[in-house]
């Protein structure tokens, strides 16, 4: 496996991370554990995951699974670069008129609290808002995160889903309290979702952030089942199977012609990205996850990438030469 540094961190993290949404409510524990113990042998050291996984009535089980695997001991905990969230409702009453989603400093310590818990651990490498809240200001987000940096309970913080702007004003308080800021920045981007090269690629490059890319398979409908039907969950969907029907069949073609497998060709694209630190994969398997490790040293031939944009093209130059006249 290789590795590569989370933006302009000194942290080294594996060129895949592991997704655990899955865990829970469509990987039983048992399966779940295998293949988290397969992604440690194979050097995946990255898990991605957040406080709100496992299902609408069980947020937090997914943590809770993560959980029980450190657990075991083993060097587990040890091995793991661990990234959760923070943002979401946990249908927990004791937070009262602050359970719903979104965030402040009261909310962020006892999620965080509560995470660790679940987590059975005392610290967490990456700690993600999992969306912006416009109604929070950077004085009390930065107070409450330096805080949990400062007692050692946080690493690292990072961001997702957030536009170019949101992280260019982080970065800005952040620099003004001397304070590291955001390392990081996950967001959708995959051969059908190529907005964020416009402006968000581009400033998290810029400013020093990682990009860890979430879906980099659009749901299953760039893996090596989509056409038959036989995809990740999202690939079921007949309706979004016929919109892109024409790009999938020559994406396929061009998989077969180059002799690799599309799901392979779609993570290796992602990861051809300068911006891209680790794209999140989530495996419903051990097999699945077998699938997707030599991805890291597949490299596409510059007539590929020719051909990967004229079938997916992109958004187009990113700003602010994109609204020049």
């Amino acid at each position: 496996m290789k590795y590569s540094y989370l933006g302009k961190s000194g942290l080294k993290v594996s060129q895949l991370c592991l997704g655990t949404m899955n865990f829970g409510p469509e990987t039983e524990e048992k399966e779940a554990f295998r293949i988290m113990d397969a992604a440690l042998d194979a050097g995946i050291n990255f898990f991605d995951t957040a406080n709100v996984y496992g299902g609408v009535d069980n947020r937090g089980w997914t943590e809770e699974i993560i959980g029980r695997w450190f657990k075991q001991g083993g060097g587990r905990r040890e091995k793991v670069i661990l990234a959760t969230k923070v943002y979401g409702d946990m249908n927990d009453s004791h937070d009262g008129p602050n359970a719903e989603r979104g965030l402040s400093a009261y909310k962020i310590r006892r999620h965080l609290e509560a995470s660790l818990k679940r987590l059975q651990t005392d610290h967490i490498e990456l700690y993600q808002m999992h969306h912006i809240d416009r109604n929070v200001s950077w004085d009390e987000l930065w107070g409450v995160f330096e805080s949990a940096v400062n007692q050692g309970t946080v690493d690292y913080i990072g961001s997702s889903n957030f536009a170019g702007w949101h992280i260019a004003y982080a970065q800005a308080e952040a620099k003004a309290r001397h304070f590291l800021g955001l390392v990081s920045e996950q967001h959708m981007y995959n051969l059908l979702a190529r907005l964020p090269e416009l402006e968000v690629l581009p400033a998290s490059e810029k400013l020093g952030l990682g990009v860890i890319p979430w879906s980099p398979l659009a749901g299953g409908l760039l893996g090596r089942n989509a056409l038959a039907g036989t995809g990740a969950r999202s690939a079921r969907s007949a309706e979004r199977i016929e919109k892109h029907r024409s790009q999938l069949e020559q994406f396929a073609a061009l998989c077969k012609e180059i002799g690799e497998k599309e799901d392979v060709v779609a993570l290796a694209w992602v990861l051809s990205h300068s911006a891209v630190t680790s794209p999140i994969i989530g495996p419903r398997t051990v097999e699945q996850l077998q699938d997707s490790l030599r991805v890291p040293d597949v490299t596409l031939s510059e007539e590929t990438l020719k051909k990967l944009d004229d079938i997916f093209p992109g958004p187009g130059k990113p700003a602010p030469e994109a609204y020049a006249w």
